[in-house]
């Protein structure tokens, strides 16, 4: 199944546009040709930012299904099956289904030019239309004015959560820039939850945001969260609401559970914040107990989490601050035209030991080499997971070891733990 998608992603790949002018009319053209499917959907709420996005997405979802509702959800990337990113009324599209319907949506678009992710988002969209749901979840895939999510005119809200550098090779290389492209879901009248920002991005996001006349609810101002004796304490111009603690560990998904209550709010759509307590999201500080985890010692602790930008290193060894009682081990691997040198910065003072690592499928893999050299020569050479495991130092008390770097890393890690 995974290769009829590959080959169909192959065929794809020759009508790409020559050049990326990140306008919308190619999108546009494939759906009126297909009848407005973006028109046919329940509630969207629209999720856009650098980090967080995907687990502020599940979190949306996993409340609301415990209020009962169907929810279709669109994220990117996938980790082991292309079809992860397509969930239908609150399952997973069947893998023969999808195919069927990027064949068709392939023959729709007849050879135009076209982008890959153009043509799956028009398939997620084709196929959300489809079938009956109360809500639509989408994450943005690459930053938000000119991404193909972005052909929505009217969601029932909007999210942004916390912005930082990453893909500055086609958003700018200043985190204002980067801002004003997230900042470019917001819609006329649209009311957007916006979590915690530094000073230079909330200001880009408010201007934005009144240039639109979009309300916004801004956390510290509007509302705010903070952990309590239940879990959660959420807080807004309507009152307190007590919450379970967040399934996905971490202090930066408090802010994440946060902004989805308050886009859901926002929404005035259905929704039971216990929900927070049985969100599930692959690679976020995930900890596995398969094949990986046995080439440790049994009372040592084996982590993943597929953060990869500089803002992601930062919320990490805030993290990794937080379990000073054992020696941590980082194993790193990373894609090419990322800032390795500013993901692994907050990093390195923190970690025992560290080991660079390149799995043989990890799309877009960067060399071990070039990891070792960001890690100003701290790093050592894997030069594979399971042989950094096997040789990260055994002192006699426990430990644990984080698997970091990479979404796509993080993919290969799970099918070999799960082997």
């Amino acid at each position: 199944m995974t290769d009829a998608i590959d080959q169909i992603a192959a065929r794809l790949e020759r009508l790409h546009p020559r050049l990326i002018d990140l306008s919308l009319d190619r999108l546009r053209d494939l759906l009126a040709s297909l009848g407005h499917p973006e028109k046919r959907l329940p509630p969207v709420i629209h999720v856009a930012g650098t980090n967080g996005k995907g687990s502020t997405c599940a979190f949306i979802r996993a409340m609301a299904e415990a209020a009962g509702q169907r929810v279709h959800v669109y994220t990117s990337p996938h980790l082991v099956q292309f079809n992860e990113r397509i969930r239908i009324a609150g399952r997973l599209v069947e893998q023969d289904r999808l195919i069927a319907a990027m064949e068709r949506i392939e023959r729709v678009n007849n050879n135009a030019p076209i982008t890959v992710f153009e043509v799956i988002t028009a398939t997620a969209f084709d196929l959300f239309a489809a079938t009956q749901a109360d809500i639509c979840v989408l994450e943005v895939g690459l930053g938000g004015r000119g991404d193909a999510t972005n052909v929505i005119d009217a969601p029932a809200a909007c999210a942004i959560t916390s912005i930082s550098l990453d893909h500055r090779e086609l958003l700018g290389s200043a985190v204002e820039t980067i801002a004003g492209e997230k900042a470019g879901i917001m819609k006329p009248g649209v009311p957007v939850a916006i979590g915690a920002q530094t000073p230079e991005v909330t200001r880009i996001l408010l201007d934005r945001a009144q240039d639109v006349e979009a309300p916004v609810l801004l956390r510290g101002r509007d509302w705010d969260i903070a952990a309590a004796a239940s879990g959660l304490s959420y807080s807004d111009r309507s009152g307190t609401i007590e919450l379970p603690a967040p399934s996905l560990p971490g202090l930066f998904q408090h802010d994440n559970a946060g902004i989805a209550i308050t886009a859901l709010r926002a929404a005035r759509l259905p929704h039971h914040p216990a929900g927070v307590a049985a969100t599930e999201w692959p690679a976020r500080l995930q900890r596995l107990d398969g094949h990986l985890a046995r080439l440790l010692p049994p009372d040592w602790e084996l982590w993943l989490d597929g953060g990869h930008n500089p803002g992601a290193g930062i919320v990490l060894a805030e993290h990794l601050r937080g379990w000073a009682d054992r020696p941590v081990h980082l194993v790193v691997g990373m894609k090419q035209a990322k800032d390795s040198t500013e993901f692994l910065r907050p990093l390195l003072p923190l970690a025992a030991t560290v080991w660079a690592v390149r799995e043989p499928n990890q799309h877009a893999a960067l060399p071990v080499e070039a990891i070792v050299a960001a890690s100003g020569g701290v790093a050592r050479p894997g030069p594979r997971v399971a042989d950094a495991l096997r040789a990260i130092p055994r002192t006699g008390e426990p430990a644990r070891v984080l698997i970091c770097g990479s979404l796509y890393l993080a993919g290969e890690i799970l099918k070999l733990d799960a082997g």
